[in-house]
């Protein structure tokens, strides 16, 4: 028995098989079969991987928060966000979450994400913690950020698929816009209240 079956947690279920349904440049999409603690087998299990991605919880020397507003296709609405996007791969591809090759780390992509959706800079940064962004059916990671004091450098440098404004909110905007259920990123609401701590 080797080291990995020696510490296996006893509620590890087991993948006994998956098929790739699709795997092209942006996602890996699979349909597995998982062995359980109890023995029995479980399928269709279907689960994704997406590259790991930052969100930054940016403000200005005045103290307001640069957010953008943008459309998002799962919920069918225009959101009010934090600043975000993946960290580049040295393969190219959109998927591949922790166990991917990364290009950048995750403060590089963070300083650059900010600078192309917001047209600022940082020479304030935290980090505030890496949660997986989706732990029951994707297997990337979130990197949180903080970035205090930033200044204008330049215009957005947009993505082609990337259609946002820029934002800037005090801090009783976006609690009310959370609490209207209109910030309506779960991963950038924590970012926001792990920023409140530190």
């Amino acid at each position: 028995m080797n080291d990995k079956e020696e510490n296996k947690d006893p509620l590890a279920w087991e993948e006994i098989s998956t098929e790739h349904i699709i795997q092209d440049e942006w996602i890996d999409f699979r349909r597995s079969a998982y062995r359980f603690p109890d023995g029995s087998v479980f399928e269709p299990y279907y689960s994704y991987s997406r590259k790991d991605y930052v969100v930054i919880v940016a403000s200005d020397t005045e103290g307001k928060y640069l957010c953008v507003r943008q459309y998002r296709q799962g919920i069918e609405e225009v959101t009010t966000e934090f600043p975000a996007g993946g960290i580049e791969r040295s393969d190219g591809k959109e998927y591949g979450g922790s166990g991917g090759i990364s290009a950048e780390d995750a403060l590089e992509a963070a300083k650059r994400e900010l600078r192309e959706e917001t047209g600022y800079e940082s020479d304030e940064w935290k980090a505030l913690l890496k949660v997986p962004s989706n732990a029951t059916i994707a297997d990337n990671y979130a990197h949180l950020f903080v970035a205090r004091n930033c200044h204008r450098v330049s215009d957005q440098n947009l993505d082609d698929t990337e259609f946002l404004n820029v934002t800037k909110l005090s801090a009783n905007e976006i609690e009310k816009l959370i609490a209207e259920e209109k910030f309506q990123q779960a991963v950038h609401i924590a970012a926001w209240l792990l920023s409140l701590r530190r």
